[in-house]
């Protein structure tokens, strides 16, 4: 059975000037595990119908990304000014409107809610420690509850959330404090956003199978 090839939509190391691709190791063994073929594209506008066209599915990863001031209820997290936010916004259009998997984490939650009328804040920083495992519930019915079930463990890496769904975006999983991790676009076979970072807690952390269930989509079209 051939593999089904996966756009990763990467991050800009902007911490050192924003003049490389970069993103974790964690994102492709994780959909190389689950059978997928993933392959890094550019910030290439130019690019994006022929990536479309020529991929299965999208995965966004995490990062920082300076988008407009519009997705922030109150003050927005201070971030460069970045190419990132237009090619995403791109890429999360066209895989949507030709009805291909789209999964999003961190910061590619963040863009597939906002791009669809959600808003965030940038007023969670307590939530920044990626070696703090929390609980989060999962809403039953949800695509996330098929793969996961209920309740699971995950890490916390983030100093932005979303805090304001928008009409056809659901809440499928909330922390203890309400703090929104996962969200699902209505209407879509996957279209899924995680605020956690997956790729980081390991093989048998049971939250891969959402990197399998999301390659079996891409496999399904």
């Amino acid at each position: 059975m051939s593999r089904p090839r996966i756009a990763v939509l990467m991050d800009e190391n902007t911490s050192s000037g924003g003049t490389r691709y970069e993103a974790a190791k964690g994102y492709f063994h994780c959909l190389i595990t689950a059978g997928g073929a993933p392959f890094g594209v550019a910030y290439a506008p130019e690019m994006v119908p022929e990536v479309i066209a020529g991929f299965d599915g999208l995965l966004t990863c995490g990062g920082r990304f300076g988008v407009p001031a519009s997705w922030y209820v109150g003050a927005p997290y201070p971030a460069p000014g970045i190419d990132r936010p237009e090619v995403e916004r791109l890429l999360v259009e066209g895989f949507l409107a030709a009805g291909k998997p789209i999964l999003g984490l961190c910061a590619g939650m963040q863009a597939l809610a906002c791009l669809n009328g959600c808003r965030m804040s940038a007023d969670v920083a307590e939530h920044d420690d990626r070696d703090l495992a929390h609980p989060i519930t999962v809403a039953l019915g949800s695509k996330l509850y098929e793969l996961v079930g209920g309740s699971i463990a995950v890490n916390s890496f983030h100093r932005e959330a979303i805090v304001e769904l928008a009409p056809g975006v659901t809440a499928s999983a909330r922390a203890a404090d309400g703090v929104i991790e996962a969200i699902e676009l209505d209407g879509h076979a996957f279209a899924l956003g995680l605020q956690w970072h997956q790729e980081l807690l390991g093989p048998d952390h049971p939250g891969q199978a959402i990197f399998a269930g999301f390659v079996d989509a891409c496999r399904n079209l």
